[in-house]
């Protein structure tokens, strides 16, 4: 998500004119590099060559004479009667976002403020709500809301729909003027009103923008010998730091027995970062290919001897709001079987968008290849479905009384367990997991499972 190439900062990329490819549900840059090397800081891909004119005819025949006729015809009304003045420069900006974002969700013609706005997701750094949201269909739905941001911490959730900005309705017809209404100055206030997936009923949801500076890797010790490694997004630093924290871990406590790798609400990111996680647990083998008109587009990663866990366990979390960079490390991880993949099914973003700058203030971005996983298999609109599946689920402390005598503990007199203490402990830790993340606990516990497995 918030991307941008090694050493250089995102402005001075795109002025450069690069070809970065996106890989989430959103509008992000995400650098390129050559098919043998997919690690960070690799050179970026040029623009394909149109010497010979574009890389393929339509299939459709050339525009007649009569569409370019329509077009003038339409132009002309719009500048004489639409009911307010509006000059040239407008209607032609107009024409080539009508023209761009009619392909699908994820093209767009950016102008300086979509590319300074573009810029800014890059560094990691923004002032905003926290929130990965997908235009089209004439709707505003979120992908994902981030991890410690005001959009997560008022609960908003992946899938669900804003409907309103400030009271005022989200125009179907102009859904890129609410969108910019999400980004404003840290302090400054604004009313969502969202529909929740499931519900009819939409609520308001006070927030106050907040400087957003994203880290996108955390990880701990769910249990002893059990890591947790949370990925919210995948940014250029997040390979090298799921391999120093998880290092870092081991150093601290021993070689881990497994791990849960958790990309829920993972909206994706970074390309290189995707490649790099995936090849952080993969000792060979295709991590993912991406195929499109242009050769250029045509990239194939393999994986490189090192696995961080030594072949331990691994349990992939995902979800609704697992999207694009997020199903590549779920995918390839899944079809290697280096992971079991539990929750439920991945947003399903298996295209790659280009930005291709025009000059120092526009640019296009525009789909141009879709990606598969290792077995070659295209997860577009589909998503990747979990091994184990969950429902979204919460766990409730029970309040009913205790049973009189309900085991050997509860008779008069009963001879202690030496041992009792740490167990009481541990069930006591499960039992308060399963209550904040009912997901999560069921993650741990088949990982364990998987660990005993191997150890016999």
């Amino acid at each position: 998500m918030r991307l941008s190439p090694p050493g250089q900062s995102a402005r001075k990329f795109l002025r450069l004119a690069a070809l970065p490819l996106l890989l989430t549900a959103v509008p992000v840059l995400a650098q390129v590099p050559q098919p043998d090397a997919p690690a960070a800081g690799a050179s970026v891909l040029p623009p394909p060559s149109m010497k010979d004119g574009p890389a393929s005819a339509s299939t459709s025949g050339e525009v007649s004479l009569e569409d370019i006729r329509n077009f003038t015809r339409v132009y002309q009304i719009v500048k004489q009667a639409y009911v307010e003045k509006v000059d040239d420069k407008t209607i032609m900006k107009a024409a080539i976002g009508g023209m761009v974002t009619g392909l699908d969700p994820h093209a767009e013609y950016l102008d300086k403020d979509g590319l300074d706005e573009l810029s800014e997701d890059t560094t990691g750094q923004y002032s905003g709500l926290g929130i990965e949201v997908l235009q089209g269909d004439g709707e505003l739905r979120i992908v994902a809301p981030i991890d410690d941001t005001p959009a997560s911490r008022a609960g908003i959730k992946p899938g669900d729909l804003i409907v309103k900005v400030d009271g005022v309705p989200v125009d179907p017809q102009n859904i890129d003027e609410a969108y910019k209404k999400l980004r404003g100055p840290p302090g400054s206030k604004i009313v969502l009103t969202i529909l929740h997936e499931k519900s009819d009923k939409p609520i308001d949801m006070p927030l106050v923008r907040e400087r957003i500076a994203v880290t996108s890797v955390k990880v701990r010790e769910l249990a002893p010998g059990y890591a947790y490694i949370r990925v919210s997004q995948f940014q250029e630093d997040t390979a090298t730091d799921v391999e120093k924290k998880l290092g870092d871990l081991i150093k601290k406590n021993g070689p881990q027995k497994g791990a849960v790798l958790d990309l829920r609400s993972n909206p994706g990111g970074l390309l290189t970062s995707a490649v790099g996680v995936s090849d952080a647990f993969l000792d060979s083998g295709v991590i993912v290919t991406t195929r499109g008109r242009v050769p250029d587009a045509n990239l194939h990663f393999d994986a490189h001897p090192g696995d961080l866990l030594n072949g331990a366990p691994m349990v992939v979390l995902v979800d609704n709001g697992t999207a694009s960079a997020a199903e590549i490390v779920s995918g390839a991880l899944k079809d290697h079987h280096r992971a079991l993949i539990m929750g439920r099914r991945t947003f399903g973003k298996g295209v790659v968008q280009t930005v291709l700058p025009l000059d120092d203030e526009h640019a296009v971005k525009i789909t141009t290849a879709r990606y598969y996983t290792p077995n070659g298999t295209s997860i577009q609109a589909e998503g990747i479905n979990p091994d184990i599946t969950l429902a979204d689920l919460a766990v409730n402390k029970s309040e009913s009384p205790p049973q009189l005598i309900g085991s050997e503990a509860d008779l008069p007199n009963h001879l202690a367990n030496e041992t009792v203490a740490a167990k009481a402990a541990s069930d006591e830790d499960d039992g308060k997991l399963a209550i904040a993340d009912f997901a999560l606990s069921q993650a741990l516990n088949v990982v364990r499972g998987l660990s005993l497995g191997r150890s016999h």
